[in-house]
């Protein structure tokens, strides 16, 4: 049996964004989180352990959120170092260069496979310089090596160039202003089996909370302990949506915009608006227990029975 964890009386799921230390790995600061909680836990997008900053760690089964955080856009501020003297803005010109899309192998200080990839840089913006150390401001695709990064700036520059220090400050929606150590957290449950949860409340964010930008789609009343049944949403369950592609993962969500769960668009907005029947969001993670709304649909036996024998 899964013991209770001192926030459950505030929520049993949800997302903690801590701040990372240099040192441990990303498995270690989470099972340490998931041990001061009681709770299991997982988390999105490792951070090598000499690099610092923002851990998203999913608390219950908003482990099923994994997909979509893990391909959140990220931003790191780096400390880089040449080689050899080098302008401020011969540096400049040459961050430039490397905006767009870049080819990359993992560099072999990483934690995972060295596969050839693509990722996207889509800014790098130069902080401050002092002699050969320049402070760099980095937003990118999820999964940008920023060591190789550094490395292949100091080969285009001429004389090398290496990462001295890394610190993640944003992950999707999760800025490092968010962030809390393990220290504060330890804090926040002691406090909160003490019978004050407040701080512990505002550390741990709803799951929806991860899901900004992704489209919504808002469920009837009628339809949704159906849907958390696992039912596919026919068109006659559909309150509303946001612009959505066939084949788009959207966000299922009550009329009063809680989160139902997650699912896989079977028709266009367009085309669902357009539709009178028919199948439009087939559930692919669902969040909300059943019977939190009241049931607004009968069985295939009980609709086939007479009245009198209901």
């Amino acid at each position: 049996m899964t013991p209770e964890f001192p926030g459950s009386r505030i929520t049993n799921t949800g997302i903690l964004i801590i701040d990372k230390p240099r040192g441990p790995s990303s498995h270690q600061v989470t099972a340490w989180a998931g041990g001061i909680l009681g709770a299991p836990v997982g988390h999105a997008g490792t951070l090598d352990p000499g690099v610092s900053g923002v851990l998203v760690v999913m608390i219950g089964n908003a482990v099923r959120l994994a997909p979509l955080l893990l391909a959140g856009d990220k931003e790191y501020v780096c400390l880089l170092r040449t080689h050899a003297d080098v302008p401020a803005g011969q540096m400049q010109s040459m961050l430039a260069e490397f905006t767009g899309r870049v080819y990359q192998r993992p560099p072999r200080k990483s934690a995972v496979a060295r596969n050839l990839r693509i990722r996207t840089v889509q800014d790098i913006g130069l902080l401050d310089v002092s002699g050969r150390s320049f402070l760099l401001k980095i937003r990118c695709d999820a999964g940008t090596y920023i060591r190789s990064l550094c490395h292949h700036i100091g080969l285009a520059l001429g004389c090398g160039a290496h990462m001295e220090e890394l610190r993640r400050t944003m992950a999707g929606n999760f800025h490092e202003r968010d962030a809390v150590t393990l220290q504060q957290l330890k804090d926040a449950v002691v406090r909160a089996s003490q019978g004050d949860p407040a701080g512990l409340g505002s550390m741990i964010r709803p799951p929806i909370d991860a899901l900004e930008g992704v489209p919504r789609v808002v469920v009837r009343d009628s339809a949704v302990d159906a849907v958390c049944h696992g039912a596919v949403l026919a068109r006659a369950g559909l309150a509303g949506t946001d612009r959505f592609e066939r084949g788009a993962a959207v966000v299922l969500v009550t009329e009063k915009g809680e989160l139902i769960g997650l699912g896989r668009s079977m028709v266009s907005s367009r085309d669902a608006g357009e539709m009178d029947h028919g199948l439009v969001v087939a559930p692919t993670s669902v969040f909300m227990k059943t019977g939190t709304y009241p049931r607004g649909w009968k069985r295939a036996k009980e609709s086939s029975r007479p009245p009198g024998k209901r």
